[in-house]
């Protein structure tokens, strides 16, 4: 199953906020830290696997090139780099599934209509006396 990439994520959460991911970061720096936060540290995290997934599969693709002669001292290379890339796919997957599993609990509402002058507020009803079934002296 593909995971949707970072840009995709993002694009759910300006969406979500009704603004760019540029101006929800700024405003998440002077909020206390909370969902958008949490977020927007997800969308970044997995921003960096994507990037690191793709030098490592550049860097892969140049280690085992045709014309390049593979002798002891590569081999080692190119485990690194293929354990590398897996631990980038791994982190980026896990990363996705999370946060698009967040994003799918979360819905953008309406705000709250403010009350008007012609909409009559609601009077709370006067306190009920409670009876007591123990008789009184």
């Amino acid at each position: 199953m593909p995971h949707p990439t970072s840009a995709q994520i993002g694009s759910r959460i300006e969406e979500l906020y009704g603004a760019s991911l540029t101006d929800l970061e700024a405003h998440a720096q002077d909020q206390p830290p909370g969902m958008l936060a949490a977020l927007l540290g997800s969308h970044d995290r997995l921003a960096f696997a994507e990037q690191t997934i793709t030098f490592y599969r550049e860097r892969l693709k140049q280690l085992v090139h045709p014309e390049r002669q593979i002798g002891t001292f590569e081999v080692s290379h190119i485990f690194d780099c293929a354990r590398r890339l897996a631990e980038a796919v791994a982190a980026r997957d896990t990363q996705a599934a999370t946060t698009q599993a967040v994003l799918q609990s979360l819905g953008r509402t309406d705000a709250p209509a403010s009350p008007t002058a012609s909409t009559p507020c609601a009077v709370p009803a006067p306190p009920v006396p409670t009876v007591s079934a123990a008789p009184s002296r």
